[in-house]
This record gives structure tokens, sequence and C-alpha cells, in this order.
């Protein structure tokens, strides 16, 4: 490793210029993906800092239990908006490994464990690092700081390297813990990570659980538990209630078009959305056609609502969006139906009120939706499943605080991530964009809007990769001044 790190300090001079891609997850993948395809060879040299031996897994892909399935479909998944079909076309390859049994649905659409997306990722990537277009230093970055018009990227042991321009695609943080379950932090009834490796392992078949959150995170933990044999009651608690829904038929589009005039309030929105699920119904289209019309058009809705109609979206509307946005893999779906027909998973809901820890577990005060009195609940272990807190990226985040207080980044003024401009450049706490440094991933979704899923991450990824290049071709054009290229 430190003879990578010794070599990175070579990566730029006369005739070169250098991007490092912080986060070698499925954002960071792809953004090098891209910068490798079209970027003029060998003058960019792309280094890829992420601590995984993989490039491409990150924290959603590197998952091995077989019941944590891709979302979507296989003919919807992609490193290349330039061709759908290439994931499709991989899974068909010998270099795929097979299909575990039950990956595909009647209709021929597969839902494949999200560790074969990831390794669909990995091996995409893999020509070119072997080729050397692009560099993977396995450690993490410490901070990144400005250096005349460049950037020095700094590594967790010291070491650090000179940039052109930097990419953040750093993980999702960490779920926060709901202040009711502070007196459960240190306790081993609490699984705040349900994905760690071997967090769910250790539940017994027959002990009582409680999982916080009802989205596909708790459908992950449902199908999981089923796989292990867990047969005592699981009781799931959220705020509405809602639950992930399934994928629709096949059918055709919806006639609305969300970019004609957009709506300019979240209440304006809502009320369009609504006509065009009636007007679809007489067409006999289900909802499906006019929610994937409204991801498909997200960026252009959510920029034609002003900041203070998006805070409304996001505090009347957010969880609606999400259990019909995020739709559950049929597999799963059927799983979490059967479950709760036989009674051994009940959704509750309301809100959490306290905690304690107890001889054999927890008691957990719940609050039904609409009731003032509390209820308590007697359980063995309690599952956080609540999602990644992007409101608090540069405090939880080393790096990213580290960026905030040198000034190069701040959070945006929904909290949903890194204040970003149109374009993809972070922008600061002084409210002006940073040269030279880009927010790929989730964390710029405050800006674009829906960034969640692989199709706007890896469209995201090749619009920051333009932007790379047009900057390093600039750079390149220009002579070299001594002192700030090396």
């Amino acid at each position: 490793m430190r003879k990578d790190m010794d070599m990175t300090e070579h990566h730029s001079g006369p005739g070169t210029v250098t991007v490092a891609v912080i986060g070698g997850g499925l954002s960071g993948a792809a953004a090098a993906y891209r910068l490798a395809l079209e970027a003029p060879s060998p003058a960019l040299r792309i280094v890829v800092v992420e601590p995984r031996a993989e490039l491409g897994r990150g924290l959603a892909y590197s998952t091995l239990d077989p019941d944590h399935r891709l979302n979507v479909p296989h003919g919807k998944m992609s490193l290349r908006t330039d061709m759908p079909d290439h994931y499709a076309r991989w899974l068909a390859s010998p270099q795929a490994r097979p299909l575990p049994p039950g990956s595909a649905v009647p209709s021929g659409q597969i839902f494949a464990p999200r560790a074969v997306f990831g390794a669909y990722v990995t091996a995409t990537m893999q020509p070119l690092l072997r080729a050397g277009r692009v560099r993977h230093l396995r450690t993490q970055a410490a901070d990144v700081r400005r250096s005349g018009s460049r950037f020095r990227v700094l590594l967790d042991d010291g070491a650090g390297f000179g940039a052109d321009a930097v990419i953040l695609a750093v993980a999702h943080p960490a779920p926060v813990l709901p202040a009711a379950l502070a007196p459960l932090r240190d306790n081993a009834a609490l699984i705040a990570d349900p994905f760690a490796p071997g967090a769910l392992a250790g539940i017994r078949p027959g002990e009582r659980v409680l999982v916080v959150g009802s989205g596909l995170t708790s459908a992950d933990i449902l199908a999981t538990l089923h796989r292990q044999g867990h047969t005592g009651p699981v009781h799931v608690v959220s705020r509405h209630g809602w639950r992930s829904m399934p994928h629709g038929p096949a059918q055709g589009e919806t006639a609305e078009d969300f970019t004609t005039t957009p709506a300019a309030t979240a209440l304006g929105l809502l009320r369009r959305v609504r006509r065009a699920l009636a007007d679809d119904a007489d067409e006999g289209l289900t909802w499906h056609a006019v929610f994937d019309r409204l991801r498909a058009q997200g960026p252009a809705i959510w920029a034609a609502l002003p900041l203070d109609e998006k805070r409304r979206f996001l505090r009347h509307l957010r969880g609606l969006w999400d259990v019909h946005r995020f739709r559950i893999a049929p597999q799963t779906h059927a799983t979490v139906a059967r479950l709760d027909a036989a009674g051994q998973v009940s959704f509750l809901k309301g809100s959490l009120v306290a905690a304690e820890a107890v001889a054999d577990g927890a008691v957990v005060l719940w609050r039904k939706r609409g009731q003032r009195a509390a209820q308590g609940l007697a359980v063995d272990r309690v599952i956080l499943a609540t999602g990644p807190d992007h409101s608090r990226v540069t405090e939880t985040s080393p790096l990213l605080r580290a960026l905030a207080e040198g000034g190069l980044i701040a959070p945006d003024p929904l909290r949903l991530g890194l204040h970003t401009a149109r374009d993809g450049l972070a922008i600061g706490p002084d409210g002006t964009a940073t040269p030279g440094l880009y927010v790929a991933g989730p964390l710029a979704r405050g800006t674009v809007g829906e960034l969640m899923g692989v199709p706007e991450v890896t469209a995201w990824a090749e619009h920051i990769a333009r932007r790379v290049i047009a900057q390093a071709e600039g750079l390149l054009a220009q002579p070299a001044v001594s002192g700030d290229r090396r």
C-alpha cells in the first residue's frame, strides 16, 4: 500500500491532469468509468481512493445476503446510460456466475441479489484498472485542501497527492439513533446496523423483534429472518405505517408531461399528480405509470419548486413519494406478504416514546398514531431500519467535517446532503462554488432531486465526468506554470 501512495506524487506533470475520486462505491465507480471512457488518454489520470478491495460495491452492493435483492428489474440497471442493456448483457455472458435460484420472476424480469450487481460493476472496472486508466488506492482520504489552483488529497496515514479536480463520492452516512432508543445505545438488544456482516445471525428463532422503520431496509430484514428460520413475532413500527409498494404490470406510458408548465408549489404538484392518476385510471393504467414519469422528469420538477416549496414537499409528501418510488422486489414482497398473512409480522403506526434495557432484552414505549397514551412492548431485539442520516453528513463524516472546516463544502439548505451547484460543483459556506471540487451520488440530491437509484446516479456521474473533462481539456491547453502543476 505504501508503494502505491508514494507513486501518487508523480501523477501530475507536464501535459497531464489528475482527477481524484474519493469513494469507490457505485457513484465513484460510475464517475471514474465515464472519465476513463471519454477522457483524453493518457493525459487524464484517474485515482480512486477507496478502502474496499473492489470498486463498485460500496455499502449497497457489498452485502452477501442472497435475500438483499435489487429492487429494480435487470433491464433498467446499467453503468452506462447510452447502453441500457449493458448489465443485462453481462448477466448473460460467461463472465457472470449463474444466478441463484429464484432470481427471475414469471415475467422474465430478474431481481438478483445486490451482490450480483456489485460484481457486474467490479467486472466492468477491471479492464480499466489493468490498463492503468484508473488507479485504485486502497485507503481512506482524511482531508482535501486547496493548494494554489489545485488540491492536496491527504490520506489516512499522512501521505498525499496533488489533484487538479476532486470528485466527492463518499458513502452513505449511518442512521441516526432515535432519541427514544438512546438508553439501548450500548446494549446487545440493539442492532444499529442490520447490514453489518453477521448482524442478524445471532437472533434466535423464537426471539421477539422490533424493527424501527417500514421501508426497503425493513423488508430486507424480514426476508433474512425468514430465511434463517425465525418464528418469533416481529413488530415493524413507523410514523405512518406505510410500506414500500410492489411493482406493477406491463403497461403503456402515461400521457402526462410534468415538465410542461411545471408546478411551482408542492400542493400544485400534488393536485397535478392526482389528476394524472385519475386520467390514467380511466385509461386502465395503474399508478405506476405516473410515478415512472415523475421519476424520469424528477430533476426538472424539482428545479421548478422554490426552496420553501421543496421544504414543504419534504415535510408533507416525501413519505408518500418514497413508498411509491422505492418499490420492493417481487420475491421480497411475497415473503413479507406471507409473514403478514400468517400473523408473524405486525405493522404499527406510531412513534417511539422511550426504551429501557431489561435482563432479557428491552421494553419499548410507543404511541399509536392519533392517541395520547403510550403502550409498552417487550422485545428481545430492536433493529434500526430508518436509513442513512444525510442531514448531518458534515458532522458525522470525518472527511466531510474537515472539508467543511476548510471552507470547501457546506450542508445544503434542505439538509439532504451537500450544497451543490447545478453543474455539480460543491458550494462552500460563503455561497460560492469551489472550482474543481464536485459532488457525485446522493449527497447532491438537494439540488438534483431524485438521486438514489442506479439510473439517476449514473446519469449524474456522467454529467460530472463531462464537466471534469471540459476542465481537463482547458488545463491541457494551457502552458504549465512552475510550482502550480506538479
